[in-house]
């Protein structure tokens, strides 16, 4: 069974940045879609990126499109999300999930087959 350790969270500045890296403790992602979600407290988890099982593909939620960048290096069986320019509403638990049949990725919750346990990210000054 797929199990997936993220981290890279920590105390930002707004404007600041920061890389969460998604590593499998168990399993190799090689095969697998990830996405990255984030939740913020009261509000529900969604979706933040994805990047399919060859890296050909990615997707981003229109909040974070041209400050948020998904990698991949299947080499190092890790899953990277480089935060720039980073806003106090990015302040969320992120959470980096795997998806089955990863050819195309979907970013949904739902769509999700393996989680991991999150890191938080605050960016306040």
């Amino acid at each position: 069974q797929l199990q997936l350790v993220e981290s890279g969270g920590g105390l930002v500045q707004p404007g600041g940045s920061l890389r969460l890296s998604c590593a499998a403790s168990r399993g190799t992602l090689d095969y697998y879609a990830i996405g990255w979600f984030r939740q913020a407290p009261g509000k529900e988890r969604e979706g933040v990126s994805c990047i399919n099982n060859s890296g050909g593909s990615t997707k981003y939620a229109d909040s974070v499109k041209g400050r948020f960048t998904i990698s991949r290096d299947n080499a190092k069986n890790t899953v990277y999300l480089q935060m720039n320019s980073l806003k106090p509403d990015d302040t969320a638990v992120y959470y980096c999930a795997a998806q089955s049949f990863g050819t195309m990725c979907v970013m949904s919750v739902r769509g999700m087959n393996y989680w991991g346990k999150g890191t938080l990210v605050t960016v306040s000054s």
